[in-house]
């Protein structure tokens, strides 16, 4: 197995990202297996945070280094929480704060009014100075709900509510999430560019 590590400590998404990259013969290891501390997000954008916290890793870990950076934009915030998602009620926030305060800013708006969509970008660093990383990026289209629906998936999942399919990502199997996520998206992007080259 190749070996990548993972620049998250985040469980829901080493899963997600491991079940996917498994079978292409690559083993994701968290980068707190190598004592790897959390690096500062000072990127404005998600590609910018996503080549910081690849860069760190490998950097520190001598591996190739994977790293996401995802959230929410909601058309009604303009554009946020973005690249804040992870910390929108603050710098040591959990899901259920970032949630809550989601609901608090849009509870006057119209249903209609709700749309949002997930973004990812996932990069793929060969080493901490490498000039050319892998970047692959997905988006995925919805709204936002009030009450919270369905016990699977992290962060927003519960509230984004899919109208084609009825309902939230929180409600979808694992199987169906990693196919239509936006980090499902770029992850098969991801894979068919690593069946393309060697790392």
């Amino acid at each position: 197995m190749k070996q990548l590590v993972l620049a998250s400590g985040n469980p829901g998404k080493l899963r997600e990202l491991a079940r996917i990259l498994d079978d292409l013969g690559y083993e994701l290891h968290p980068q707190s297996e190598f004592d790897v501390p959390e690096v500062a997000e000072t990127g404005t954008t998600f590609v910018e945070n996503a080549i910081i916290k690849a860069r760190h890793a490998a950097a520190l870990t001598q591996l190739p280094a994977l790293a996401d950076d995802s959230g929410i934009e909601v058309d009604a915030l303009d554009g946020a929480p973005g690249v804040y998602s992870a910390r929108f009620a603050g710098s040591d926030a959990d899901d259920a704060s970032n949630n809550a305060l989601l609901v608090e800013k849009l509870g006057a708006v119209p249903a209609e009014r709700r749309n949002a969509r997930y973004r990812a970008v996932i990069v793929l660093m060969r080493h901490a100075g490498d000039p050319s990383p892998l970047i692959c990026e997905g988006s995925w289209e919805g709204m936002i709900q009030l009450q919270p629906a369905g016990d699977g998936g992290f962060g927003y999942d519960p509230y984004f509510y899919l109208p084609e399919l009825g309902c939230t990502s929180a409600q979808l199997s694992s199987d169906e999430k990693n196919r239509l996520s936006h980090r499902g998206q770029a992850l098969n992007e991801l894979k068919r560019r690593l069946t393309e080259q060697s790392v």
